[in-house]
């Protein structure tokens, strides 16, 4: 897969919500409209695939750490997210992500919709990812996990929010 990044940076309208759901090992079963739309690829291409697919390289492993962890205990997650577009370009986007139930309780997939986030919330996130990159970097690479996983968590609490989530949330959308 090319893996090309142009730095050109798209955006959706405030109105739209990028809706895709996966199974439970992270393959695509649906993407609305407005993901296939602003990602640049066809349904065809999408489903069946690894939402990774759709990873920015700018965008730290331990935030997507963290939501694989909190989502494997059953608990919604939101999280600002850099994704790549097919041809290079990128997107940012407020996510919700949600564990998705059959009847009996047990997490079939998982659903998420995306919003265009705030430019303040970009900007933030921006130079904190780059510095959760630049430990993950500069360290190999469970080492780099850990340390980076680390880092995001001191920097949430010492701004005085209890989870990730909680200051994801007070940046607004």
């Amino acid at each position: 897969m090319d893996r090309t990044v142009t730095g050109i940076e798209r955006t959706f309208q405030t109105d739209e919500i990028i809706v895709s759901k996966t199974d439970t090992t992270g393959r695509i079963t649906y993407a609305n409209d407005v993901f296939i739309g602003i990602s640049g690829y066809t349904t065809a291409e999408v489903l069946g695939q690894p939402h990774s697919m759709i990873r920015h390289p700018d965008m730290p492993r331990a935030v997507f750490k963290l939501l694989w962890d909190r989502l494997a205990l059953g608990h919604e997650v939101f999280a600002y997210v850099v994704n790549r577009c097919k041809n290079g370009d990128h997107y940012w986007v407020l996510a919700h992500v949600t564990p998705n139930l059959d009847s009996d309780g047990k997490t079939i997939g998982y659903h998420s919709c995306r919003r265009v986030p705030k430019r303040s919330a970009v900007e933030t996130m921006s130079g904190l990812y780059a510095s959760l990159r630049q430990v993950e970097a500069e360290n190999e690479r469970k080492a780099g996990l850990e340390k980076s996983s680390a880092m995001l968590m001191e920097a949430v609490t010492s701004l005085g929010f209890t989870s990730y989530d909680r200051f994801v949330l007070s940046l607004g959308r």
